[in-house]
């Protein structure tokens, strides 16, 4: 019985097999059918595409909405251009041949985008300098990147080679046949020309291929996407393009939205960039809106990127089929794309470009009237830091050290004479620096690093620190032990050479040279040294670095003159060619001294160009009684214009060169020790703790003795005087020292209980914390936290200790003093609107805390500082009541002062507070007579086109000591 049930089940299912392979023979003669029927009726292009139907989901992008400034001025807008695309719709028969055949096509795309002189994008994160690949990124963000290019989520992922990989080793990965199959060694002969592969490229033309390659290979996932390869390209190039669109498989023209920024510079710090996610942000996306996608435009910084969730837009979709060369041949459905909302800021945007002139203009004032036409300045033991000079050749130095004269155009086909010859005696200049150190490097009585000259001592600094463990890192520094002796004899005793340390750090295998291209890896002590020396050799004919360096000693030695500084200028488009000028200088009736400070003075060479010290200034100004920043300033700016949509990372590598430092906030990320402004926390915590009244009188000799080390007074130091009797009010007043060193000592205890550090330390950090110096201000930007004083109570109650403060956080305080009290998250963000104008949301300051203080502690607190404006010379001549206090914060002996100031006006009725900080600005003075100016712009008390010269304004001659 059993097996006639199964023979009934194994005939049923015989049978329905049969039955499901005569339908399926049916249906696909029907197709054949079809197919002949269309190729003999319809043409076998008809057929082709019928066989190839393929159903494709397209994003179509939102626009993205705007920024505006308060009064409805726009900051960021989008306009339309027209884009060069690429998509990958071909059918190869191998990788190889899809390989080859994309990058033939994608460098003659290339070839015709520059002829017509728009350029395709350079957004991959190497770029070619002086001849070698280099990377354009630093630290964490460069590991990101090698992260993204390698393959993998996270930097934690990345194996020991990729982590080292140089530019160099990156780039003959993506060449080969691994990745895109760019390098000839990718095939073999007789594939180079079935293929027609590209040969002899020019490194340049790789780094091109590379970039657009890698922009495709973020679409891989998704055949039938274009890529961008050039954006807002010329109607030539779009003409040209069309024309031959018939050879250039996937190549096509597509209409884009760019985005653009109005007097960038001026607001880049605030509104930030957009660009494409790396995978780390791309997977915080996704988060919010898992419609995010790799190839999206995403904010990268600022604005851009805290409100990216408002401003994005949502995207449209479209649901397609197109055949198999990518031809759409139906739209199946689609859904149109939806605005992205408008962000409004409490920012006044020309309060802020004003701002940001008298600035540029103030710091310019101050380096003409420190520069002096001496080679070299040299510091007595009397010299203090306000006695800084700048000698002339450290301004032709600056134009060389920070990249604004091209030393690698130096050698470029079309070099001029005068640089032809500056290089054929860089180069003399080169080969004697090599084999002086070289020689030194191989002696057998080598010299002590303290016994050599200043620029040998340079030399091997700088072969330690960026040659031997940069990069390659054959010196490891994870593996160098710094509490033995021999190494605290190089680093800090200075008394072995080099080669001694060297010597000794190969015996305690604190070298590595396995990653260097040596015949033998097992090598004695002596081998290795050569191997060392060799490296080192190769290194100093081709790092950039050491060939900056090098050029303060041949502008020193005359070498080089700054006549001929001073027409290279000229030469590489840096100025405006100028016949005139030019002759006078060639004659020698114009001295190099003179054009310089006239440049500078008309601020056809800028702070920021020369970045000598000051260079930089941070200023923020906010409204008190509301919490809401009306500017935002960090001087220098830069031109987000050129790092948005598509990054030009030759323009982004400059910026993370520059030592001006443009992408670092000098606002909201800067710190420094805010020197005297702290005062009036400190008078808060004085009269708040009982340990003072407004009205007591003590006398203040200048030096205080209860304290270890005996501090003293700033009127002491200058003029072995004192203040005598002083109460709060007048100590604030003429900010001394002596008063406030009695202060902490009596919050620590003093003679009542004894003195105790950590006492006076915590009652500060409290005080300090109620006017919310704990804490970030709460602008929606990346901001340093700051640090409140940890060490020596007495000194940390004038600023000093180790307190560190960002000018925005000084803002808050300021305002906080201003309104008595109420200490506000402050914000930038003023509405948010649809596209059409309706507000979505009105953003408004909350409270960070409310400070209980009595009414005559704030009387006396900002009757003080009244009093400090009323005898502030820049204050002097305004019809304005003002109350601030000024500050100077030390660095050491050897770079200015940083300059600061805090305030807010009017005094009776305060509608701004103000802080101010000059790095480097020498004296607090400076930093009053910038506020000063601000002040006139803001309350109209001057004529505004005077104010905003567009030249260097003389520089005070008042030294404020506080």
């Amino acid at each position: 019985m059993f097996d006639d049930i199964k023979e009934s089940i194994l005939n049923f299912i015989t049978s329905r097999i049969f039955v499901l392979m005569l339908l399926f023979l049916a249906f696909f003669g029907i197709m054949i059918s079809r197919v002949f029927y269309l190729q003999i009726i319809k043409g076998s292009d008809y057929a082709e595409s019928f066989t190839m139907r393929i159903k494709k989901e397209v994003s179509i992008a939102s626009t993205r909405g705007r920024i505006y400034d308060r009064n409805g001025e726009v900051l960021a807008d989008n306009v339309l251009s027209y884009a060069v695309t690429i998509e990958d719709n071909g059918t190869y028969k191998s990788t190889r041949e899809k390989n080859a055949t994309l990058n033939r096509t994608i460098l003659r795309v290339i070839d015709i985008v520059e002829s017509h002189g728009d350029s395709v994008i350079s957004d991959f994160g190497i770029i070619l300098q002086n001849g070698n690949y280099v990377y354009t990124q630093e630290g964490n963000a460069l590991l990101r990147f090698k992260a993204d290019v390698y393959g993998y989520r996270t930097i934690d992922e990345l194996q020991p080679e990729e982590y080292v990989a140089t530019a160099d080793e990156m780039m003959e990965y993506l060449c080969s046949s691994e990745r895109y199959y760019i390098s000839s060694d990718a095939y073999n002969e007789s594939q180079l020309e079935q293929y027609n592969v590209p040969q002899d490229l020019t490194k340049e033309q790789m780094l091109k291929l590379v970039t657009v390659r890698y922009a495709m290979s973020g679409n891989s996932y998704k055949r039938y996407v274009a890529t961008t390869i050039a954006t807002d390209v010329s109607d030539e190039t779009v003409a040209e393009i069309l024309e031959n669109q018939s050879g250039l498989q996937g190549v096509d023209i597509a209409q884009s939205s760019l985005r653009v920024y109005s007097d960038a510079e001026y607001f880049a710090n605030i509104i930030g960039y957009i660009g494409k996610p790396d995978q780390e942000e791309l997977d915080s996306l996704k988060e919010e809106n898992e419609n995010y996608e790799a190839n999206d435009l995403v904010g990268k910084a600022g604005i851009e990127q805290y409100m990216e969730t408002e401003l994005q837009g949502t995207k449209g979709q479209r649901t397609i089929y197109v055949d198999n060369v990518g031809n759409v041949i139906e739209v199946e459905s689609e859904s149109q794309p939806e605005s992205g909302n408008d962000v409004y800021l409490t920012i006044d945007k020309n309060l802020q470009m004003a701002v940001y002139d008298i600035i540029e203009q103030r710091l310019a004032g101050i380096l003409v009237s420190k520069i002096r036409n001496i080679r070299e300045y040299t510091a007595t033991s009397s010299s203090s830091a306000a006695d800084i000079l700048i000698p002339i050749y450290d301004v032709y130095y600056a134009l060389i050290e920070n990249h604004i004269i091209d030393t690698g155009h130096f050698t470029a086909d079309d070099a001029t004479e005068l640089e032809r010859s500056v290089e054929e005696r860089f180069q003399t200049q080169l080969a004697s620096a090599k084999d002086r150190i070289m020689a030194e490097l191989t002696s057998d009585d080598p010299t002590a690093y303290t016994d050599l000259t200043i620029d040998m001592k340079n030399y091997m600094s700088y072969i330690v620190s960026d040659i031997l463990m940069k990069n390659d890192q054959v010196l490891m520094g994870d593996a160098v032990d710094t509490e033995d002796p021999t190494y605290i004899a190089w680093a800090t005793d200075e008394t072995i050479s080099l080669k001694e340390y060297l010597e000794y750090a190969i015996s305690m295998n604190w070298v590595d040279v396995s990653g260097l291209d040596v015949e033998n890896s097992y090598m004695n002590s002596e081998e290795i040294y050569g191997v060392l020396m060799d490296y080192i050799s190769t290194k100093l004919d081709s790092d950039v670095g050491f060939h900056t360096m090098l050029y303060k000693y041949v502008l020193l030695g005359d070498v080089v003159s700054g006549r001929e500084i001073c027409l290279l200028l000229y030469e590489q488009g840096v100025l405006e060619y100028d016949e005139e000028t030019v002759a006078r200088l060639r004659s020698g009736s114009y001295s190099a001294y003179d054009f310089m400070i006239d440049k500078i003075s008309s601020l056809e060479i800028t702070p920021a160009q020369l970045a000598l010290e000051p260079c930089s200034a941070g200023c923020v100004i906010v409204d008190p009684n509301t919490g809401e920043v009306l500017a935002n300033v960090s001087y220098p700016g830069y031109d987000n214009n050129r790092l948005t949509n598509t990054m030009d990372s030759a323009y982004y590598a400059q910026l993370n060169q520059d030592l001006s430092g443009p992408l670092y906030s000098r606002s909201t990320q800067e710190r420094t020790a805010p020197g005297s402004t702290y005062k009036p926390v400190v008078a808060a915590a004085a009269l708040g703790e009982g340990v003072t009244t407004p009205s007591e009188v003590i006398h203040a000799t200048g030096v205080f003795t209860e304290a270890y080390g005996s501090p003293t007074c700033w009127i002491y130091n200058q003029y072995h005087g004192s203040h005598g009797n002083v109460n709060m009010v007048d100590a604030i007043r003429v900010s001394c020292n002596y008063y406030f060193y009695e202060m902490g000592f009596r919050l620590g205890g003093g003679r009542t209980t004894g003195y105790s550090s950590d006492r006076a330390l915590a009652i500060l950090a409290e005080y300090a914390g109620k006017f919310g110096l704990d804490h970030t201000s709460g602008m929606e930007l990346p901001e340093t936290d700051p640090k409140l004083s940890d060490t020596d109570g007495i000194r940390s109650s004038i600023g000093q200790g180790t307190n560190l403060f960002t000018v925005s956080q000084l803002a808050r305080y300021a305002g906080a003093i201003a309104n008595r009290g109420t200490v506000y998250e402050l914000t930038l963000l003023d509405k948010l609107t649809d596209s059409e104008g309706n507000t979505i949301e009105d953003y408004s300051a909350s409270v960070y805390n409310n400070i209980d203080i009595s009414d005559s502690t704030w009387n006396t607190i900002q009757e003080g500082m009244h009093q400090v404006a009323l005898n502030t010379s820049a204050f002097k001549d305004l019809d304005l009541t003002i109350a601030g206090k000024t500050g100077t914060a030390q660095q050491s002996r050897s770079h200015p002062n940083h300059a600061l100031f805090v305030g807010y006006a009017p005094y009776e009725q305060p509608e701004i507070a103000v802080a101010i900080r000059i790095a480097n600005g020498y004296t607090s003075a400076n930093a009053a007579a910038m506020v000063s100016d601000i002040f006139s712009y803001y309350f109209d008390l001057t004529d505004k086109d005077e104010l905003l010269s567009g030249t260097a304004t003389a520089a005070t001659s008042t030294v404020i000591n506080d």
